[in-house]
């Protein structure tokens, strides 16, 4: 069974419908219970696989913390874990910021990978088996002006991931990190939001990585033999060089 955070729409989504083409029982979680219902409907009539259903804020403790107690054994069958939710809120600069959108940033990019990360490193520890994926983004690596926040809390994914390799040596639990330039999908509108026009603008002119692309890379992480960790991808889209430096074809 696989785990996945912020599985009702994008990269989560998308991993969750390539998995379960490959037959792979899915543990879904994410904050909209209609979706995650919607979603489980399709994969088990299509796929006839078993997916398990959360609605869960990871970025609440308490509720991840109950969260582990409520489904103990279900966590026990979890083979990997896809740290996957996640949002960027707002483009101001650190002078301008809103002090609510940098906590809900560092609540769910940053602790809500580590709460949930630490209710399945038991399992996986007594096991001596188990693969934790995090979604990091180029964002962890290269700043852009106005980024500041989100960056920081990429950067953090980075350095975490790097940490539970180091922490983990020994055990047999894998740890890969997937960071994406641009992809296309909610990630803008949230950003902005929900100003659809605003959002748009940011592919304009080229073409961006699809929620799908990043889904093929860590479904092709995770299928790699036991002996073999892909510790990084860093994944552009191809009109794409930089954090700030994209090529837009010229509108018509």
């Amino acid at each position: 069974m696989i785990l996945i955070t912020g599985a009702t729409s994008g990269i989560g989504k998308a991993c969750a419908e390539l998995l379960a083409s490959q037959r792979k029982d899915l543990f879904l979680v994410g904050r909209r219970l209609d979706r995650l219902q919607g979603l489980q409907k399709d994969l088990t009539t299509t796929h006839k696989i078993k997916v398990e259903i959360a609605p869960l804020d990871i970025s609440l403790s308490s509720a991840v913390l109950e969260f582990g107690k409520k489904f103990s054994s279900e966590l026990n069958q979890v083979e990997a874990l896809i740290n996957n939710a996640g949002l960027a809120v707002g483009r101001d600069t650190i002078q301008e910021g809103n002090l609510k959108d940098w906590d809900t940033m560092w609540d769910v990019n940053v602790k809500g990978l580590l709460y949930m990360t630490h209710q399945v490193l038991p399992y996986f520890v007594q096991k001596k088996s188990g693969h934790i994926v995090n979604l990091g983004s180029v964002a962890g690596r290269w700043i852009y002006p106005r980024g500041n926040i989100y960056c920081a809390t990429k950067r953090a994914v980075s350095a975490l991931t790097e940490a539970l390799r180091q922490d983990l040596l020994g055990t047999g639990v894998r740890v890969t990190e997937i960071s994406p330039g641009m992809v296309e999908t909610e990630f803008s509108l949230v950003r902005f939001g929900g100003d659809q026009e605003r959002a748009k603008a940011i592919y304009e002119g080229m073409t961006p990585l699809s929620a799908k692309d990043i889904a093929e890379a860590v479904v092709w992480a995770l299928m790699r033999p036991k002996h073999v960790n892909i510790q990084e991808m860093i994944i552009y889209p191809t009109e794409q060089a930089s954090t700030t430096l994209v090529h837009r074809r010229t509108q018509k």
